[in-house]
């Protein structure tokens, strides 16, 4: 049942051509096909999760849902790196990456699992949100304030090295919100503490997936933006030594290098 989409490959494009859903066209290319459909994989999702069932199977399911949406609505997906990931033989780590819409927690599981069992650092309020609070509780989410940068900095030490010892990766936003752009300021060190803490490597995620707009008025309901591709890239695994600052290095620069190379390729179209 898991028919992850992709097999064997280190990269993957959406086919030139793809075409857009008749669903999509009939509804005037309106957001609300989207959320439509995006909210029904969720509903999906969740009631599994309740019932116990969400393993690795129906979790690349549900996520494979999300990145047809994404192609269905006229916007393409291209993955980099998913060799560096098979190169973890199933070991933990802790990937890193910068935060920009809800749809990387949608999208990620089609795009890993099958090389990587994980949980996520998120946003406390998440944890009480209808379906996808059991979609987060069933994957042992840790939730985080992100007001009290002490207090999430223990709670992600504590409960994160539990879930990495237990032989699962972490995925870490270390942002304090979504953003489209990538701000070295804003980027704070927590995924580092943790894999130091833990003994475990960091992996970089560069992610572009302002596809999906924040809304002015209800921020999880933006527009979305067809022309805007998805882009996830994962960089080498690296081993954290002293302080772990060359390793925080390692991470935004390889976030930064993939937003400069991905902005010169479309402004080249």
């Amino acid at each position: 049942m898991s028919e992850y989409m992709f097999n064997g490959a280190d990269s993957y494009d959406t086919p030139a051509g793809h075409p857009v859903a008749a669903g999509f066209k009939l509804m005037l290319k309106s957001r609300w096909y989207f959320y439509l459909r995006n909210f029904g994989t969720f509903v999906k999702s969740g009631r599994c999760a309740a019932r116990g069932e969400l393993d690795k199977d129906h979790q690349i399911h549900y996520s494979n849902d999300n990145i047809r949406l994404i192609e269905d609505c006229g916007s393409s997906v291209h993955l980099r790196g998913l060799d560096h990931l098979r190169a973890l033989n199933g070991q933990p780590a802790v990937i890193i990456g910068n935060h920009m819409s809800l749809l990387e927690t949608a999208s990620l599981h089609a795009i890993i699992r099958e090389y990587v069992d994980f949980s996520f650092v998120v946003k406390e309020s998440l944890l009480r949100t209808f379906y996808i609070k059991d979609i987060l509780l069933s994957l042992g989410a840790i939730g985080v304030s992100r007001t009290n940068p002490r207090e999430d900095l223990k709670k992600v030490l504590t409960e994160g090295k539990k879930v990495l010892q237990n032989g699962r990766s972490m995925i870490v936003f270390p942002q304090s919100t979504r953003t489209r752009s990538f701000d070295r300021e804003q980027f704070n060190s927590i995924g580092v503490k943790l894999a130091k803490s833990a003994g475990v490597p960091v992996v970089p995620m560069a992610l572009k997936t302002d596809f999906l707009e924040n809304g002015k008025v209800i921020r999880d309901l933006g527009p979305i933006k067809p022309e805007r591709p998805v882009r996830f890239e994962f960089g080498p695994a690296m081993n954290i030594e002293g302080n772990g600052q060359a390793q925080q290095e390692y991470v935004e620069n390889f976030i930064a290098d993939a937003f400069a190379r991905w902005e010169k390729e479309e402004k080249q179209g």
